[in-house]
C-alpha cells in the first residue's frame, strides 16, 4: 500500500479484544489479506502472523504485546491495534483503549461470553464497539446461542447486523441484514463473498431483525421517529446514519459473524468499521491541561489547522532498531525532523524517522495528521501516557490510568556487584510498561516488584536477562508487619557515660499508652517545674522515632501509640542532645516491652470473580487462608462476585492458584484495608525467624 496522509474525517482506529484465543490475531491477518496489504494468511500456530511476529508471541502461540497494523477499505484507512487476551498483559489493552474510537470485541461460537469476554466488556465502558462472534467454521458452533448469552450479559443494546448461513460444516455464507444480501465464501479464499439467495428459511428472521434495525434508528434521532411514525419507513441513508448514531452513543451493539480462520465474513466486517465506527473528525475534541496534573481547561479539535498534541501509548524495544515509541495523534500534523516539546516531562524532543507499521514491518510516512496512529525512534525522555505537543501551544493529556498490580516478588541479583544494571534494567522496563512497577523497599531490605501476575514478572526477568544481560531470581517478598501495645507501662531510665573528657546524662520517665488502630504516634510532653528543659523535647522526640523506626520485638516499625514524658532529671553539664536521644531510645524499648506488645499484619479487601459452580470451593479457600468472607454480588451472566478481607501473607501466588482452581475463570482485584492483630503462634514465628536473621 503505498503511504499517503490521511485527514481525520477518512480514519478509523479500532482496538481488538477477547477472552484469550478466540482469534483477534486471526482476524487481525483476515483483515491485512483481505486489504491485499499481505499475500497470505499467517498462522499463530506456525508463528507466522503479522502482529504476533516476537520470539515469546511464537513460543507462546498467543500475544504478549500490542501490535499496531493498518489497511485500506475504499478511501478509508483502518489502524487495528490488535491486543494480549491474557490477563497478565492487560495494560496493553488500556493502552489501546486510551487511543481508539472503537472496538471489536469478539466472541466464541462455542464458548460464547466467558470470563474474559466480560472482563473487556468492562474495560469498554460504553465505546461505541462492534461485537464478532468468531469461529462459526468449528465444531458446535452456535450463533443463536452466543446472541442469547450477550444479551444476558450485555443487555438488548445487542442487535444482529448479520446472520450465518449453516454452521460448522455446513456454514458457508453470511446474510448482511441491512444490505438485504446473501454472500458465499470459499473457505480459506480470498474473502470476498459472492452474492447468492437469502435461504428460505432465514427469509422471516432476516425481515424481522430489519425491522428492528430501522425502530433502532428511527430512536436515534426526534427527526428520524417522527418521520418513521408518520410514513412508517426511513430511506437507506437515514437509516445507516441513525444507526451509527447510536452506535457512537453506545446505545446500539451490532454483532456480525463469520470465521477468521477462513476468512469468511471479514469484508462484511471490515464495511461495517467504516460505516458504524466513529471517525476521529466526528469524536469530537479531546481536553487537556497546562501542566501536569493541572484542570482540563484547554480543547483541541481533531484538525489538521490546530496546534500539534498528541499521545504517546507504548513503548517498545526491538532489536537492531532501539526504542519505539507509538503515538496517537489528536490535533496537528507532525513531519520527520520536527522539534516538539514532551510537556509531561517538561523537555524537548525531535521527531527522527516517521513510520507507519504492520507488526514489525515499518514502511516511512513524510507526515502523521490529527486522528492517526504511527511510530518514531529514538526519543530521549518520553515514557508511555507522556504527551508530545507544540513547543508554541502546550498542552498535557491526562495519562492513561492502568489497572492496579495484583502480585508481587521480592528480586535479588543472582551475582554479587549487578544491583545498579538491575535498577537500571527495571526502571527502563517501567517505562515500556507501566502496569509494572518496582522500589526498594527500605523497612523489608528489599526490592520488590510489582505486576499483573506471575507470567508478567516472569517475562519482566526474562527481558532483564536477555536485553540487559543480568540474572535476577524472585523471591517471596517479606510481610510489612507492625509492632504495637495493647496496655500502659511507665519506665524510668538513666544514661550516663562518663569518660574523659565531657560525660553524657539524661534521665526520663516515660509513659507508653496505646491508641486505636490508624491513629499513629503521639508524643505528649507533660513536665512541669523544669525537672527537663523544654529545649530536650525535640532530642527526646527524635530518640523515640528512631526506635519505632527499627522495632522492638521484631525489627518492625512501631505504631499506634502515645509517649508521654512525665518526668525526668538533667545535668547542668554533662546533659546535651545525643544524651536525651540515647536514653529516650532506650527508656522507649523497656516500657514497650511492659506494654503488652503485639504485632499487627496487614489485612487486604480481596474482591473475587468467579463462575457460579466454583463459588463453593474458592469461598472455603479464602477461608482457609484465615480470611473472613463479606458478602457475595451477581456480575453479569453466572458469575458471582466474592467480597472478602483476608491477610495478606495468605495470598502470595494467589492468582496462580485462582487460575488452578476455576479453570482459568476466576479473577481478582486486591487493595490494602487496616492492620490487625497476629494470632500469637504465628506472631511467636514471626519473631523467631526475625532474631534467626538478626543472628
Amino acid at each position: 500500500m503505498a503511504e499517503k496522509s490521511y485527514g481525520p474525517d477518512l480514519i478509523r482506529n479500532i482496538a481488538l479484544l477477547s477472552h484469550g484465543g478466540v482469534g483477534k490475531t486471526t482476524l487481525t491477518e483476515a483483515m491485512l489479506f483481505g486489504a491485499g496489504v499481505i499475500k497470505r494468511m499467517g498462522s499463530v500456530e506456525d508463528g507466522t502472523t503479522v502482529s504476533d511476529y516476537r520470539q515469546s508471541e511464537i513460543e507462546r502461540k498467543s500475544s504478549v504485546n500490542l501490535s499496531v497494523m493498518h489497511i485500506p477499505a475504499g478511501d478509508v484507512k483502518i489502524n487495528i491495534i490488535d491486543t494480549p487476551g491474557y490477563a497478565d498483559f492487560v495494560g496493553d489493552v488500556f493502552s489501546a483503549l486510551r487511543v481508539v474510537e472503537g472496538t471489536i470485541l469478539l466472541v466464541s461460537a462455542q464458548a460464547s461470553v466467558e470470563v474474559g469476554t466480560q472482563q473487556a466488556w468492562g474495560y469498554i465502558e460504553g465505546k461505541p464497539t462492534i461485537l464478532f462472534v468468531n469461529r462459526m467454521d468449528r465444531e458446535n458452533a452456535d450463533f443463536d446461542k452466543a446472541i442469547a448469552d450477550m444479551r444476558e450479559a450485555f443487555g438488548d443494546s445487542v442487535v444482529p447486523f448479520a446472520l450465518p448461513i449453516g454452521a460448522a460444516e455446513s456454514f458457508v455464507g453470511v446474510v448482511d441484514v441491512l444490505s438485504q444480501k446473501a454472500y458465499k465464501y470459499e473457505r480459506g479464499g480470498a474473502g470476498r463473498g459472492e452474492p447468492i439467495d437469502i435461504p428460505a428459511e432465514l427469509k422471516d428472521k432476516v425481515d424481522e431483525i430489519y425491522t428492528t434495525l430501522v425502530e433502532r434508528a428511527a430512536e436515534s434521532d426526534d427527526a428520524l421517529m417522527e418521520k418513521y411514525f408518520e410514513q412508517g419507513e426511513l430511506s437507506q441513508e437515514e437509516i445507516s446514519r441513525g444507526l451509527a448514531a447510536s452506535v457512537a452513543a453506545g446505545t446500539l451493539h451490532p454483532v456480525f459473524v463469520g470465521s477468521a480462520a477462513e476468512n469468511m465474513g471479514i469484508d462484511i466486517l471490515i464495511n461495517a468499521v467504516v460505516n458504524l465506527i466513529p471517525s476521529p473528525a466526528k469524536a469530537g475534541s479531546v481536553k487537556g491541561a497546562k501542566s501536569p496534573g493541572g484542570e482540563l481547561e484547554i480543547e483541541r479539535k481533531p484538525s489538521v489547522d490546530e496546534p500539534f498534541s498528541a499521545l504517546v501509548f507504548k513503548l517498545v524495544t526491538e532489536p537492531h532498531v532501539g526504542d519505539l515509541t507509538f503515538f496517537r495523534v489528536y490535533s496537528g500534523k507532525v513531519a520527520a525532523g520536527d522539534d516538539v516539546q514532551n510537556s509531561t516531562q517538561q523537555s524537548g524532543e525531535r521527531i527522527g524517522q516517521l513510520f507507519v507499521t504492520n507488526g514489525k514491518n515499518r514502511e516511512d510516512i513524510p507526515e502523521l495528521r490529527a486522528g492517526d496512529i504511527g511510530v518514531t525512534v529514538k526519543l530521549r525522555n518520553t515514557k508511555t501516557g507522556d504527551t508530545l505537543c507544540s513547543k508554541k501551544d502546550i498542552i498535557v493529556f491526562p495519562p492513561i490510568e492502568f489497572p492496579k498490580p495484583l502480585v508481587a516478588e521480592a528480586v535479588s541479583a543472582k551475582n554479587k556487584g549487578e544491583e545498579d544494571k538491575i535498577a537500571q534494567g527495571l526502571a527502563r522496563l517501567h517505562d515500556e510498561d507501566p502496569t509494572f512497577f518496582f522500589e526498594v523497599d527500605p523497612e523489608l531490605r528489599q526490592t520488590l516488584v510489582y505486576g499483573q501476575g506471575e507470567l508478567h514478572l516472569e517475562m519482566v526477568v526474562q527481558k532483564l536477562r536477555d536485553r540487559f544481560k543480568v540474572e535476577v531470581e524472585l523471591k517471596k517478598p517479606r510481610i510489612p508487619y507492625r509492632e504495637t501495645i495493647t496496655r500502659q507501662a511507665t519506665k524510668r531510665y538513666r544514661h550516663k557515660k562518663q569518660t574523659g573528657g565531657a560525660g553524657e546524662f539524661a534521665e526520663i520517665e516515660m509513659r507508653l499508652e496505646p491508641l486505636e488502630r490508624g491513629e499513629g504516634f503521639d508524643y505528649v510532653w507533660d513536665i512541669f517545674g523544669g525537672a527537663i528543659s523544654s529545649g530536650f523535647q525535640g532530642s527526646i522526640e527524635k530518640g523515640i522515632k528512631q526506635a519505632m523506626s527499627e522495632g522492638v520485638i521484631a525489627g518492625y516499625p512501631v505504631v499506634d501509640l502515645r509517649a508521654v514524658i512525665v518526668d525526668g532529671k538533667e545535668h547542668p553539664v554533662d546533659s546535651k542532645d545525643v544524651a536525651f536521644q540515647k536514653c529516650a531510645r532506650e527508656v522507649f524499648r523497656q516500657a514497650f516491652t511492659d506494654a503488652g506488645p503485639i504485632i499487627l499484619e496487614p489485612i487486604l479487601d480481596l474482591e473475587v470473580v468467579v463462575p457460579e459452580e466454583f463459588t463453593g470451593d474458592v469461598m472455603g479457600d479464602i477461608s482457609s487462608r484465615r480470611g473472613k468472607i463479606l458478602g457475595m454480588e451477581p456480575v453479569g451472566k453466572n458469575l458471582q462476585k466474592i467480597i472478602a478481607k483476608v491477610p495478606q501473607a495468605e495470598l502470595y501466588k494467589y492468582s496462580t492458584i485462582l487460575r488452578s482452581m476455576t479453570q482459568g475463570r476466576g479473577w481478582f482485584s486486591q487493595e490494602f484495608s487496616h492492620y490487625e492483630t497476629l494470632p500469637k503462634e504465628i506472631a511467636d514465628r514471626v519473631i523467631a525467624e526475625s532474631k534467626k536473621e538478626e543472628e
